[in-house]
């Protein structure tokens, strides 16, 4: 009994988690548009400028 206990402990899987030597490297290509802002800046500038007696 205790040698079929070893037995099966020897052939439990294992995981091992190991660091790497060198740093991880991330490489992003993010394009950011601004677009929409400044479409709505620019349509709050005419709603202002044509309804001047709002403020």
């Amino acid at each position: 009994m205790l040698g079929c206990c070893i037995l099966l402990s020897a052939c439990a899987p294992t995981v091992q988690v190991a660091v790497p030597n060198e740093p991880i490297t991330i490489n992003l290509n993010v394009k950011i548009e601004h677009e929409i802002l400044v479409k709505v800046d620019k349509e709050i500038d005419d709603l202002f400028s044509e309804n001047s007696d709002l403020f």
